[in-house]
């Protein structure tokens, strides 16, 4: 077992989720939606609007200019936004649907108010803080000497999509499973879930990672990577893993035996 003590004893206070609470927040749901859907828009302020410009310059760094813009012959190139940016902006869209569909369709715990908000806002600083990376000559991805489309983005945006594809579809995969009222009360040890315990932990630091790299640079997509690992490895996942201990007994440790990786396939 993760602890001596009970969950309620030892690992909820380090928890981010009502592990057990099923009772609807609509509250709660519809401050982590709102939050969530206002990133795109603070998104693209910083990358075309100069939002976040003057900051950088009194830190003294300077601002990249916006580049031309992409040319679609679509709606979308009303955005004026360069290729590269475009790239980016796609990013914060990309994962704001996913955690608003997450939400709304997936995830059965409640959700209160408070945490709408903090989860919301801790998505909007990370997003920030890759746009701002961006937008700065001094640390930009853009800027490493290639042409367009450089090293960090393509590397970037692979990592965002594979990362992005096993979250959901691992948490899709596992949500169908539970609607059976056969499978009430049983582990779920399908579908991607059998190459690792927390599967969508690892797609989420990968996601992030690459939005990170492809925005930032190698440094600050290591430093978004090592910030992500260290907080699945040491808080959450042995707070669920707990959790999941003691709410499944030896059904669990089947599990943790037949699937010995925790965080990482075939790695760890």
């Amino acid at each position: 077992m993760s602890s001596s003590k009970s969950y309620d004893e030892f690992s909820r206070a380090r928890d981010n989720i009502k592990r057990g609470a099923k009772e609807p927040n609509y509250l709660g749901t519809a401050t982590f939606v709102g939050f969530r859907a206002a990133d795109p828009f603070l998104q693209y302020g910083i990358l075309t609007k100069g939002w976040g410009s003057s900051l950088i310059e009194k830190l003294g760094g300077g601002v990249l200019p916006e580049g031309p813009p992409l040319v679609t012959n679509t709606p979308f190139d009303a955005l004026g936004l360069s290729p590269y940016r475009s790239i980016l902006f796609g990013m914060s869209v990309g994962s704001m649907l996913k955690q608003n569909l997450h939400i709304l369709t997936i995830m059965q715990e409640e959700m209160p108010p408070a945490t709408g908000a903090f989860v919301g806002v801790f998505n909007s600083v990370f997003n920030s803080l890759n746009s701002l990376f961006f937008i700065c000559s001094q640390t930009s991805a853009s800027v490493n000497g290639e042409h367009f489309p450089q090293t960090p983005l393509i590397v970037g945006s692979a990592m965002y999509t594979v990362g992005l594809s096993l979250e959901l579809l691992s948490e899709m995969q596992r949500a169908a499973w539970k609607k059976s009222p056969y499978n009430s009360g049983k582990v779920y040890k399908g579908g991607l879930f059998s190459f690792s315990r927390h599967i969508n932990y690892f797609g989420y630091t990968m996601w992030r990672s690459g939005y990170a790299l492809a925005a930032g640079g190698w440094v600050w997509g290591a430093t978004t990577a090592a910030w992500f690992v260290y907080d699945f490895t040491q808080r959450g996942i042995p707070v669920l893993q707990h959790y999941l201990e003691e709410k499944y007994g030896d059904e669990y440790e089947h599990y943790e035996r037949a699937v010995p990786y925790k965080f990482v396939p075939f790695l760890w």
